[in-house]
């Protein structure tokens, strides 16, 4: 996916989640806010974000591509600070208590343009997806979080793909550290549409031998970390890593063994800007 076009379509869909006030229209893999600490008591605070992303071009390729993505949240002055991982889905909580969340969340799926990569010349383009769902958090202790996220897909694919994380968090005054395992599944429709070979697919690319059928399961795990620093009461920087290792049907996929790989790292820098409105 372009730059230009990764940025349209975040724009887009912030622009529609914005309308809910609570929701963080954050694409994955974007900064933490920093904490309004002079904030007033009535209104909203308001983050605006930029964040810059290094990440295979599309599942299972290892070319890499750098994608700009920008974020809008909306949170009321005064709450507790919350944890959020910068690969975290947008989404808000409507049950929010100090060890347990659960809300709605969503994440936008990169296309797969097979023209962009040489060796995935001749397989079948993808689209962008939208995938919406819920999500499930707790804090087993005050420093661990565990979260669980299952959505459907539209567009790229009609598929169910969960992820499943545990971060342990450590907050040193401005600066919050926080580092853990990944996860990642997806039904039989999700592993198909990324992960399977049809026999067209052979006839049009040589590097291919035989048709793949994906089954669901375990797509990927791995680990990420990120670093968090308020400059100011009003602007925070995030950088942030991860490293996922393709497993089990996609593992033994011809995407990953004869035109990709089956490993892959995510490294980005993003910025916010915090500010008081509606007072």
């Amino acid at each position: 996916m372009t730059l230009s076009r990764s940025i349209k379509i975040a724009a887009a869909a912030a622009s529609v989640l914005a309308a809910a006030p609570a929701w963080a229209a954050d694409a994955p893999m974007e900064a933490e806010p920093p904490v309004a600490v002079a904030a007033a008591q009535e209104g909203w605070i308001v983050t605006l974000k930029a964040t810059g992303v290094v990440q295979p071009r599309f599942e299972g390729t290892s070319k890499y591509g750098v994608s700009g993505t920008p974020g809008l949240s909306l949170a009321r002055p005064g709450q507790p600070w919350k944890f959020g991982a910068p690969d975290d889905g947008f989404g808000f909580a409507l049950i929010d208590t100090p060890w347990f969340q659960m809300g709605p969340v969503g994440r936008i799926r990169s296309e797969r343009d097979s023209s962009d990569v040489d060796r995935f010349r001749g397989m079948k383009d993808i689209d962008y997806a939208i995938e919406p769902g819920a999500f499930i958090e707790f804090y087993p202790v005050d420093v661990v979080r565990v979260r669980g996220e299952l959505r459907h897909g539209f567009w790229g694919h009609d598929g169910f793909v969960g992820n499943v994380s545990a971060d342990y968090i450590q907050r040193f005054d401005r600066t919050v550290v926080s580092f853990g395992p990944r996860m990642e599944l997806g039904d039989s429709d999700f592993m198909d549409t990324y992960f399977g070979v049809s026999a067209g697919e052979v006839a049009r690319n040589p590097r291919l031998s035989s048709p793949y059928k994906a089954k669901g399961g375990v797509k990927s795990v791995g680990l990420a970390a990120a670093v968090t620093y308020d400059v100011s009461e009003s602007w925070g920087v995030t950088g942030f890593g991860a490293y996922n290792r393709l497993v089990g049907e996609a593992a033994d996929s011809p995407v990953a063994k004869r035109l990709g790989t089956k490993d892959s790292f995510v490294a980005g820098l993003g910025v916010a800007y915090s500010f008081s409105w509606g007072q």
